[in-house]
This record gives C-alpha cells, sequence and structure tokens, in this order.
C-alpha cells in the first residue's frame, strides 16, 4: 500500500474520531435527537431502498394490490388500534410520569384487548369483511397481528424518546430495517403469491423484533388493566378517531378508489409515485418527532414566541428538500422502476407538495392537542377527508387517476388553512394578542414552494430547460448556504 493511501485512511479515521467525540460532548438531549432523526430514516428508508426491487419482482397490478392492502391496513388500524400510541400516550407520560410505568403496561392491556376484540368481530364475519375489503382471510389476520405488534412497538418506542433512551432504539429499528426487506424479498422470490409472501415476509421480522418490548413494558408496569387510565385514554382518543380516520382517508383513499374506479394496474403505477414522493417524510417525520415534545413543552411553558424562529427554518428546509425531489422526479422514476411504470413523474410534483402542508399542519395542530380542543381537530379532518373522496369520484372518473394528486393537494391547503385559523383562536383565548406566527411569510413560503415545483413539472419534456432550472436553483442554495448551516444546527440542538 502507498504512502499517499495510509496518509488517506489516517486522515479519513482521525475526521471520524473527531465527528464522535463532538458527538460524545454534546448533551443527552441532543444526542438522543441525531439518534431519533437516523432511526427516521432507517424506518422510511427501507421501505424506499426496497422499491426498486419490489416494483421489479411485482407487476403492475401486484404492486397495486400490494399498495391497496397497506392502505386498508392504514385505514383499519385506526378503528383496532384507535390510535393510542399517538398523541394521548405521549401527553400522558408527561402528566403521569411518577405512574409511567403502571400507564404504559395498562395501555399496552387496552391496545391488546381492542385487538382480541376486533379478531372475533373479523371471524364472526369473515365473509363479510373479506368482500368488503377484497382480502384473503390470510391477508385479513395478518394485518390484524401486524396492527397489534405495531402498536406494541410505538408504545415502548415514544416512552423511549420522550426519556431520551435511544442506544436499544436504535438497535432494534437497525434490525429490522435491514431483515425486514431482505426475508420478504426472499419469501417474494420462492412464491406464487407474490403479495401475501412479501406481507408475511414483514410480519415475521415484526414477531420476532417487536414482542421484545411489549413484554418489557408489561413487566415493569404489572398491570394490565387500570380503570383510570383506561378511561382517560379512551375519553381522550375516542373523540379523535374521526380526526386520525380522516387523516388515514386522505393520505390512503386515493389508491383505494384507483384501483376501484380505474384498475389495480394504474392503482400500482399512482401507488410508486406515491412512495418516492413520500420519501419527504422522511426527514418531516423525523423532525416532527424531535419538534413535537419541544413544541409542547414551549406552549405549556407560555414560551410561544419562540416557536416562530424554529417553524419558519423548518418549513423552508423541508421545501427545499421537496423542490429537490420534484427536480429529478424523472430520473428517480427510473431508477425505481422499470418503464412501464414512467407516468408516475406526473404525480410525484402535487403529492410532494402535499407533503410540506402536512409537515406545517404540526406547527397549528399541536396547540390544539395540547389544549384537548379535540372537536376543532375532528372536524378540519372529516372535512377534509369527506371532500378528498368526492373530488376523488368526480376527477379520477373525468379526468383519470392523475387527478388523484391534485384532489389531494387541494385538500391538504383546506386542511392545514382550517388548522391555522383554530390555532389563531385558541391562542387568543389562552396567550391574549400574542402572535405565534406571521401568516404573510407562511403563506409566501407555500406560495413560491408550490411556483417552483410546477415551473419544473412542466420542463419535464425538456430535459435542457429543466437542467438549466436546477443550475439556477443550486446557485441559489449556495448563496443561501450559511443560512442553511445555521438552520440545520438549530434544529439538531433543539432539544438541548
Amino acid at each position: 500500500m502507498s504512502i499517499f493511501s495510509m496518509k488517506y485512511i489516517r486522515g479519513f479515521m482521525n475526521n471520524i474520531k473527531k465527528f464522535y467525540y463532538k458527538y460524545k460532548n454534546l448533551p443527552v438531549q441532543a444526542r438522543a435527537a441525531v439518534i431519533f432523526l437516523f432511526c427516521a430514516f432507517m424506518q422510511k428508508g427501507a421501505k424506499a431502498i426496497t422499491t426498486p426491487v419490489l416494483s421489479r419482482l411485482l407487476s403492475t397490478t401486484e404492486y397495486g394490490q400490494y399498495s391497496v392492502f397497506y392502505s386498508w391496513l392504514e385505514i383499519v388500524t385506526v378503528f383496532v388500534s384507535l390510535n393510542l400510541y399517538s398523541g394521548v400516550y405521549t401527553q400522558g407520560l408527561i402528566k403521569f410520569e411518577s405512574r409511567r410505568k403502571i400507564f404504559s403496561s395498562s395501555l399496552q392491556g387496552l391496545s391488546t384487548s381492542l385487538v382480541i376484540l376486533w379478531t372475533v368481530i373479523y371471524l364472526c364475519l369473515r365473509n363479510f369483511w373479506n368482500q368488503l375489503l377484497s382480502l384473503t382471510t390470510i391477508q385479513m389476520l395478518a394485518m390484524l397481528l401486524m396492527i397489534w405488534l405495531n402498536s406494541a412497538f410505538m408504545f415502548w418506542y415514544e416512552e423511549q424518546r420522550v426519556y431520551y433512551n435511544y442506544h436499544v432504539i436504535f438497535l432494534i429499528t437497525a434490525v429490522v430495517s435491514i431483515l425486514s426487506p431482505v426475508f420478504s424479498i426472499l419469501c417474494v422470490i420462492n412464491a406464487k403469491d407474490k403479495v401475501t409472501a412479501w406481507i408475511f415476509g414483514m410480519l415475521i421480522v415484526d414477531l420476532i423484533a417487536y414482542t421484545g418490548p411489549y413484554f418489557a413494558q408489561m413487566l415493569r408496569g404489572k398491570q394490565f388493566f387500570s380503570r383510570d387510565f383506561w378511561k382517560y385514554a379512551l375519553v381522550f382518543n375516542i373523540p379523535l378517531i374521526p380526526h386520525y380516520l380522516s387523516q388515514t382517508i386522505l393520505n390512503s383513499s386515493d389508491k383505494i378508489m384507483i384501483e376501484r374506479m380505474v384498475s389495480s394496474s394504474e392503482a400500482g403505477i399512482y401507488s410508486l409515485a406515491y412512495t418516492i414522493a413520500h420519501v419527504m417524510t422522511l426527514f418531516s417525520t423525523a423532525l416532527n418527532q424531535t419538534i413535537g415534545p419541544w413544541l409542547y413543552r414551549k406552549i405549556r411553558d407560555q414560551e410561544i414566541k419562540d416557536i416562530a424562529k424554529i417553524a419558519y427554518p423548518s418549513i423552508i428546509l423541508i421545501a427545499i428538500l421537496n423542490t429537490g425531489l420534484i427536480a429529478f422526479a424523472p430520473e428517480i422514476v427510473a431508477i425505481f422502476a422499470p418503464p412501464s411504470y414512467q407516468e408516475a413523474i406526473w404525480v410525484i410534483p402535487p403529492v410532494a407538495m402535499s407533503v410540506l402542508l402536512q409537515f406545517s399542519y404540526i406547527f397549528f395542530a399541536n396547540f390544539e392537542f395540547y389544549f384537548e380542543k379535540t372537536n376543532y381537530i375532528a372536524m378540519a379532518t372529516i372535512g377534509g377527508a369527506i371532500l378528498n373522496i368526492i373530488l376523488n369520484f368526480i376527477f379520477i372518473d373525468r379526468f383519470g387517476y392523475l387527478a388523484a394528486g391534485y384532489t389531494t393537494l387541494f385538500c391538504f391547503l383546506l386542511y392545514v388553512i382550517f388548522h391555522y385559523f383554530s390555532m389563531t383562536k385558541i391562542c387568543k383565548q389562552n396567550f391574549g394578542e400574542i402572535k405565534v406566527y406571521d401568516s404573510r411569510i407562511l403563506i409566501l413560503i407555500i406560495v413560491i414552494f408550490n411556483l417552483i415545483g410546477f415551473i419544473l413539472m412542466l420542463s419535464y419534456k425538456n430535459i435542457w430547460i429543466r437542467y438549466m432550472l436546477i443550475f439556477l436553483i443550486f446557485i441559489t442554495l449556495v448563496l443561501m448556504r450559511k443560512y442553511l448551516i445555521h438552520v440545520i444546527r438549530q434544529l439538531i440542538m433543539i432539544r438541548k
């Protein structure tokens, strides 16, 4: 090995050591934030990385069937689990901190009881449910088991996240992120029913990885049933079911309606575009998980003036990342799938724009969650979901499946506007005339992002114009580099 090579290796190792020492010197909150960001990337990234393989193993029809299964999974999860691991659990961990072990085990018990109840209901009316959802008995039972496993893990995950216990989370996330797609691919290669094989591949890995955290919480709390905690969770979350369901419908109904109104093949093409566009939720979800607890604490401590200085940069950062996705959509689709999926490029821009609106929503809705204004939340999401179904029914029939991306974008825009005005009303009631955000800045960010996105989409048929636009965007980002570095540092240190 040459002297030059040895120097290069030593320099690389020294840089690794420097990075490690800097990381070790961060406060525990900042270290946890970094790890949770990385875990979120692994969870979402595993699905994104396997999409190119899956799209080549499955036909567009099979991919559509697989996507519709997961759309139904998301909808059924709301009914079966009541999303107990979501807002009520995070808030309960802070509210009942001295009894959090009992609180955690009792909510695990409630979740388990709900899954058993719904399994019995399903088995009693098996043929009805199979026909309604167009799924087999094996797929339905797998779905119910997946709901229990994911709920069990999310209770444990949220507890670790709130208390910055990140080491075991990192280990489990890494194992599942690697083994789940690998095992599923092996199952698909050797199966005739490739859709069910992929589902079972993921289910088996979840079963091995997620039962441990479940029993860990149960053994620590040692209480399956708690009348007070069960009542608290049900009273808090049942009024939110329309909200969670409608939110899921906003994300999932498109694929189901396209399958029913057009075909499974078109549902597969649309689903691929949706999956690619939602790669950006790697960043938005990770930021949400970091910002969420911080935002609750700022509201609790009445330090709401500090929120905007994190909100604006965060929204800008997600807008920039989604702009990059829109800019390179033709190349990304070509990497992710064979030519039969190429029409998916026209779905990516409106769905990517919806991702930004979904992320922006948390800065308004968390006020509603904190002050338990569940009626506001339910009104917004129910209205958005109903409108989405109506618009899909009208425009998919008239303009084809590509229209679904634009109906979703329009509904999310109205959804965010409603939550903004609800937040404004809540703040006036609780904080007087103090303004949390300047609406003009928020409108400017969203308008500029959407305008750039549509201009880039119009350039898809001319690669030279598109790359010229990309170059101009790149130059703008270079000029903004100091601001962007400052934003990233702020977000990493948010939990300090």
